[in-house]
């Protein structure tokens, strides 16, 4: 779902090796290179504030005002390349496990010279680069160098024993920022009370970072101007960032009973129970779409009834009637339902993990 993404992100970001041990980024490196040829000796990674899962899942860094770029050699210690010159080297360090940081300045002759070094180079998440930095880039990788975004994606999307416990701790937050919100709906607080006391709760939980929308009449939008009135029925959408990991929801607050919520949580948990690994995302897609005439479907599910979810907050497999994917082990998805009834239109989600024979609810729309 797309929201405003904040200017300056002021979640805690730190390395918690208890939590994410080195190991375990050491393991994903492992893994990178079973799709290159033999040739290629290293990796050039990419984040930005806003698009940073691929440099998070390797070197577990988040960039918060400049991009940051990996060095990921196929031999030999990793190099880290941060905004804010060499003065804000010590405020990064705590960010990642990688030793080995310098500035960002004139990144393009930076890579130049470690590929000099290095020899042949692949490419993860050149599409999020400014234009200037990937043409300048382009010129030591060559115009179409090999990227690698896709195999990379392919791996993040299965989640390990300590991602899945990161996710659940997300979803944790999601549940009592929810909460909390639904608390000051139902005391009659303005609109704009109520998002900003499930976004206070986020924080003080830890969250890294929050992502609100709210609505009435069937709209999602961001905070353009305060909203004191209350709203009834009020959707709300909530995103919520825990140790890099991503959880979201959709939820419908009302103070009177609506049969339109009802009819989307049935619709969901009928989903829910039907979800299990290998079954394919368009057989899933398609029991919800034949609960719900094309007239009646909200906007929000146009287009999916929900997708993969990790350390991007969108990843790319979609549960939708065209996607050639299938349910597997260890992947999260959040999962949505949305009916737009010219009265009262609703849409409810769920966070839904897949096992080895069946599916555990995360989080659900109460």
């Amino acid at each position: 779902m797309f929201t405003m993404h904040p200017t300056l992100l002021v979640g805690p970001a730190d390395w918690d090796a208890a939590a994410m041990p080195k190991a375990e980024f050491a393991d994903r490196i492992v893994t990178l290179w079973r799709p290159c040829d033999p040739g290629v000796a290293g990796a050039v990674v990419y984040g930005s504030p806003r698009h940073h899962a691929e440099l998070a899942y390797f070197t577990h860094f988040t960039p918060k005002l400049e991009p940051a770029i990996a060095l990921i050699p196929r031999a030999g210690e990793p190099r880290l390349l941060v905004g804010g010159g060499v003065n804000m080297l010590g405020a990064a360090k705590p960010l990642t496990w990688v030793d080995q940081l310098l500035p960002l300045r004139d990144a393009a002759t930076s890579i130049t010279q470690w590929a000099a070094e290095t020899g042949a180079l692949a490419l993860i998440n050149g599409d999020a680069m400014p234009l200037r930095l990937r043409e300048a880039v382009g010129k030591t990788l060559g115009a179409t160098p090999l990227d690698v975004t896709g195999a990379v994606a392919a791996t993040m999307h299965r989640k390990s024993m300590r991602e899945m416990a990161m996710v659940r701790a997300g979803c944790a937050t999601l549940e009592v920022t929810v909460a909390a919100m639904r608390q000051a709906h139902d005391a009659g607080q303005g609109a704009t009370d109520i998002v900003l006391a499930g976004e206070q709760t986020a924080y003080r939980r830890g969250a890294q970072d929050v992502r609100t929308l709210f609505g009435r009449d069937g709209r999602l939008m961001p905070f353009i101007a305060p909203v004191a009135e209350p709203v009834d029925p009020l959707q709300v959408y909530v995103a919520v960032r825990h140790g890099g990991y991503w959880a979201e929801g959709f939820a419908a607050l009302s103070r009177s009973a609506s049969s339109v919520r009802r009819r989307a949580s049935a619709i969901l948990a009928e989903a829910i129970a039907a979800a299990r690994p290998g079954m394919p995302h368009r057989e899933l897609a398609g029991l919800i779409a034949q609960e719900i005439a094309p007239s009646a479907r909200h906007f929000v599910t146009v287009r999916d009834f929900g997708h993969s979810i990790g350390l991007a907050l969108e990843e790319p497999y979609r549960l939708n009637e065209t996607s050639d994917g299938v349910l597997e082990p260890g992947e999260v998805y959040t999962m949505r339902v949305g009916l737009a009834d010219n009265g009262a239109p609703a849409v409810v989600s769920a966070m839904v993990a897949i096992g080895d024979g069946d599916q555990d609810v995360l989080w659900k729309e109460p």
